[in-house]
């Protein structure tokens, strides 16, 4: 894989700079073809990332969210690439509850291999990988990082242990559905304790991977790039990421990059 996670925290760090300079203004909206929003800060975001991975992996190939563009018939033949969500959750960025995150992940033959995500308004970097397992990082922006030793060595390995019987299940603040509601439900049914943990974005998939949360179904449309640094993380963490309609592991680059249904659970 040759990829280095400390040059992926230094990158995410500085797309992450670009996007807290714009949080700390007035914040204006542009709609995209799709109806979902559009800042500034999702392109200028992009352009760092793009830059800082050019530069290190220039033989690698990126899909990114902001540049959406590229054919089936161009990415098909990718064997390994990487999946960039330079902003997700624009919506909670616009409401400003902090709940945002920059997502790179390193896909190969169709699976995360890699994920980083960083949360700048909350300043916590995650990462995974399946050679070293998943971290979390606080006051990431205030760490001295030498290296990627370094980097495993001064953050927290995960899962946390649980020590509660409640089963938690986390969803999303903006896309609570009800075959979601249905899930939880059933669950319920079971008769164990359950107690719904909201979050935003690709946090969710942290919260998983922290432990915090034992479930997180998500059973609405998202995009392949809202998914592939989160599953990374979450199965690093010994958790599952599985689509709903056949209970197989989730898979990438495909011809159409909205994802189906699929369920998270903790390891």
């Amino acid at each position: 894989m040759n990829i280095d996670l400390k040059k992926l925290f230094d990158i995410s760090l500085a797309a992450g700079k670009e996007i807290m300079d714009v949080y700390s203004k007035d914040i204006e909206v542009e709609t995209k073809q799709d109806d979902s929003p559009l800042t500034i800060a999702d392109q200028r975001s992009h352009n760092v990332i793009m830059d800082g991975l050019s530069k290190q992996y220039p033989d690698i190939s990126v899909l990114s969210e902001e540049g959406r563009d590229i054919s089936y018939e161009e990415r098909k033949a990718w064997n390994q690439f990487f999946l960039v969500d330079p902003l997700d959750g624009t919506k909670e960025f616009i409401k400003k509850n902090g709940e945002f995150t920059v997502n790179i992940a390193v896909i190969e033959d169709h699976y995360p291999v890699m994920g980083v995500i960083y949360a700048p308004d909350l300043d916590v970097f995650y990462f995974g990988s399946k050679d070293s397992g998943a971290y979390r990082l606080e006051q990431a922006s205030k760490s001295e990082i030498n290296d990627e030793s370094d980097l495993i060595d001064k953050s927290t390995k995960l899962p946390i242990e649980k020590k509660s019987e409640t089963i938690n299940v986390v969803a999303s603040r903006s896309h609570m559905s009800d075959d979601t509601q249905a899930f939880i439900d059933g669950l319920q049914m079971n008769g164990q304790p359950v107690d719904v943990v909201s979050a935003g974005s690709s946090l969710k998939f942290c919260l998983v991977a922290e432990g915090k949360a034992d479930y997180y179904p998500r059973f609405a449309p998202t995009m392949e790039w809202d998914t592939g640094a989160g599953q990374a993380l979450v199965e690093a963490a010994g958790g599952k990421v599985i689509r709903h309609e056949d209970k197989e592991r989730f898979y990438y680059n495909r011809e159409n990059l909205k994802n189906g249904w699929f369920l998270v659970e903790r390891g």
